[in-house]
């Protein structure tokens, strides 16, 4: 990435060192028994791959797929991944911010200053994320060595402090349970390995969302850091002006905010199959998968408390977390009504994927995809 004296819109290494340093601390272990946890998630990934590709039927039998690596990570590697993930997805933005920033009035006062103060931020965040995510799918991860990812880009990655941590507190049992979160990130590699368009497709969308961004650094800056002090707390809500509104949306515009419908849709959809392909397995191999959706589900509605609840809404997590109930009732009203079969015609192309509104009415996607209970069943892509 190119840079004005040195300094980067982001100080990157800052934003590791600050999250790294502000994450709690996993939950106590031997380190024999972080061995076998490793050890024990890693074979579940492999039998969750077998179990996923039967059950979606998305691969078919005999047929060869890019290979993705699994890689059993803590809260700081997760970081670090993540980290890296940004820096590659924001670069082209990035540098039309830093062509902006050297013809701006003040720019190299901003250039000294803001790079630091945006990579504290993004500390921040990502500390709050890093104790949360069980298992994550990284569709745009670049390849480093100590975070290798395959040729074509992803990695599957299983954090097992949070792993044990959530399963400790729901008192399930642990072998059930870590069996079950790889098959919901099995799901999503399987998503994105048997269809080749899929990556391009979302990142094609998330460099128009970002095309759209006002570039002005100035401006950029003065949101992340509004929403920084809303994070903080450093701004009452009745002082704050933006209706509550979470950190995505207070750095939208108009066209972002259309974009956003149809990156939601997209993701109703990855999150809700995910989640219906891992009940679906689940009770063949999972025995005790009733009992973990129960207070699985109980968990993700009640957060952890009034501060956690805060910074969910301020993140844009309670979006997240509407994504995985409209997206799997979708996939359910379609698998129930045209067959497993007829659902996998959702990853023809992108024309054949829900818009918002169709992840809202099932009925609708079948209609115009499948042609039936409408006249004439196109492959109109609605905007």
């Amino acid at each position: 990435m190119t840079s004005i004296s040195g300094a980067e819109m982001v100080d990157w290494n800052l934003a590791v060192a600050t999250a790294t340093r502000l994450v709690r601390p996993g939950p106590e272990v031997t380190r024999d028994e972080a061995r076998a946890v490793v050890a024990e998630l890693r074979g579940h990934a492999r039998t969750s791959e077998r179990h996923v590709r039967e059950f979606t039927r998305m691969i078919p039998e005999g047929a060869t797929v890019p290979d993705t690596p699994v890689l059993v990570v803590d809260r700081a590697g997760w970081v670090k991944a993540n980290v890296a993930g940004f820096r590659e997805l924001l670069m082209p933005l990035l540098g039309k911010m830093q062509d902006r920033r050297a013809n701006a009035p003040g720019g190299a006062v901003l250039g000294a200053f803001g790079g630091k103060v945006t990579g504290v931020e993004l500390g921040m965040l990502l500390s709050f994320l890093a104790s949360r995510v069980l298992g994550q799918y990284e569709t745009f991860a670049p390849a480093s060595r100590d975070l290798p990812s395959s040729a074509a880009g992803g990695r599957l990655l299983l954090v097992a402090p949070n792993i044990v941590h959530v399963e400790r507190e729901l008192e399930v049992a642990p072998h059930d349970f870590r069996l079950w979160v790889c098959l919901h990130e099995e799901t999503h590699r399987t998503q994105f390995t048997a269809v080749p368009w899929l990556r391009a497709h979302l990142e094609g969308e998330i460099q128009t969302f970002l095309g759209a961004t006002d570039v002005d650094p100035m401006t950029v800056l003065e949101r992340i850091r509004e929403a920084a002090q809303s994070f903080a707390g450093a701004r009452p809500d009745a002082e704050r002006g933006d209706d509550g509104r979470s950190l995505v949306e207070l750095v939208q515009t108009p066209e972002q905010r259309e974009i956003l419908g149809r990156l939601t849709a997209v993701m109703s959809l990855l999150e809700g199959h995910a989640d219906f392909v891992m009940d679906g397995v689940g009770p063949q191999v999972v025995p005790s998968v009733a009992e973990i959706r129960e207070k699985f589900q109980q968990r993700r509605a009640s957060g952890a408390g009034r501060l956690d609840a805060a910074l969910r809404k301020l993140l844009g997590l309670d979006a997240k977390l509407r994504q995985y109930r409209d997206g799997e009732r979708f996939v359910r009203a379609v698998v129930g009504q045209v067959g497993m079969d007829g659902f996998n015609r959702v990853w023809t192309s992108p024309n054949t994927l829900p818009t918002k509104a169709e992840i809202d009415r099932p009925a609708d996607w079948v209609a115009r995809v499948h042609g039936k209970g409408s006249e004439g069943g196109g492959e109109r892509r609605e905007g």
